[in-house]
């Protein structure tokens, strides 16, 4: 290659979060020639991608979600295969909340149904049955789905990378992109002082994408929240041992939802769904939200007070939020060779699939109709602004 000449792949992907990592796994697996450039360090705490683990469930307010998840389990599978590491741990999941709540669970009930999900219908009886620390009053009803419980986040994204370079890829972190540009058929690249060019371009920037969208003239209304998790000592531990506690959400405005004890950790994390405050990604904190923390303790003392101990640990991510809580996955009208995804702040359980769709185009039984860029919603809606579904309905 001659001195200051594009290096050359087929691939290249923007961002080495769960969704970017995927990506670049995806594409290197089949034998393409792919870069992958991380603007901070692997495994950094700015975005959305850390922490221990993160929930993945079959049930869903919408067919199209379910058939997409019980798709991600096997894009999973594949990859704990590459890796020869366990990533998913099934601890069965709990949707639960009011019968009144605005969040209507039949909407899962059915979406499950449609899909020929297993599943089963509890009532408070049955849910302080089976597990006797939940205090809640017969107003309260649940559903169970077994196959539910979480992707180990921070290894797993760990593992995409690994892997990906295992086949090929070629990883860059520390390397911030300054210049993108289209050009005959192909993306020119100027990344940490050099050139490369790539016959596709796969952004997966999170609450970076309108930065790298800017140079092709395209911008997307998304918002970007600070949330927020907590990890809490539990009065009871026993209560909440992996393998004896489910993943849970408490499907109600607001809506919570946590996990059992896992790892080397003794704590139990618990937060509330979609409640942090607009930030800059540049200019973000890390502080706790104290509002956040004390509407979560309010709920817990009334509703799962085992597990309202002392607060081990705080952390923060970032959402990048579209007006219709939706996905993108898709391609730039303008720039075919162009994809970009965004997450919504609920894709980590769909990331293994999400970069194979990235990565070849399309998935058999997985409708991707509702994810396009150029959907009304995207096109009608200003950043902040929602639509009504309520928060533990996406």
């Amino acid at each position: 290659m001659k001195q200051g000449q594009p290096r050359e792949y087929d691939v290249i992907v923007l961002g080495l979060g769960v969704i970017g990592s995927a990506a670049a796994y995806w594409s290197a697996k089949r034998g393409a020639r792919v870069l992958g450039l991380e603007q901070f360090e692997f495994g950094h705490a700015r975005g959305s991608s850390h922490d221990r683990s993160r929930i993945i469930r079959l049930s869903y307010f919408t067919p199209a979600y379910v058939q997409m998840a019980k798709e991600a389990y096997r894009a999973w599978a594949s990859l704990e295969s590459d890796a020869g590491e366990q990533l998913i741990f099934r601890t069965g999941g709990l949707d639960i909340g009011p019968r009144g709540s605005p969040v209507r669970m039949s909407e899962h009930v059915n979406s499950m149904r449609d899909c020929g999900v297993a599943f089963e219908e509890l009532d408070a009886a049955e849910i302080r049955k089976r597990w006797p620390c939940w205090r809640v009053g017969d107003e309260v009803h649940g559903l169970f789905q077994p196959d539910a419980g979480f992707v180990a986040a921070e290894r797993a994204t760990a593992a995409l990378r690994r892997v990906a370079v295992g086949f090929g890829a070629t990883l860059c972190e520390g390397t911030p992109v300054t210049s993108l540009r289209a050009a005959a058929g192909e993306i020119d690249v100027e990344a940490g002082g050099r050139q490369y060019r790539a016959g596709k371009l796969i952004v997966a920037a999170g609450a970076w994408t309108n930065g790298a969208l800017a140079h092709f003239g395209r911008r997307l209304p998304i918002q970007v929240t600070k949330e927020q998790v907590i990890y809490f000592v539990p009065r009871d531990p026993a209560a909440f041992t992996l393998g004896e506690f489910p993943i849970w959400i408490w499907q109600d405005e607001p809506s919570f939802y946590g996990f059992p004890i896992f790892g080397e950790s003794k704590s139990v994390k618990i937060t509330q769904d979609s409640a942090g405050k607009t930030v800059d990604a540049q200019t973000r904190g890390f502080e706790e939200d104290t509002g956040i923390t004390t509407r979560v303790k309010g709920f817990l003392e009334r509703y799962l007070p085992a597990a309202l101990g002392p607060v081990d640990l705080v952390k923060t991510c970032l959402y990048a939020r579209t007006p219709d809580r939706d996905f993108v996955i898709d391609a730039l009208p303008e720039h075919p060779n162009v994809s970009v995804a965004v997450g919504d702040g609920h894709a980590f359980k769909f990331a293994s699939l999400i970069g194979r769709i990235l990565s070849d185009g399309a998935i058999e039984g997985c409708d991707l109709t509702a994810f396009t860029v150029t959907r009304p919603t995207l096109s009608r809606l200003d950043a902040g602004e929602d639509d009504e579904r309520p928060a533990a309905n996406r």
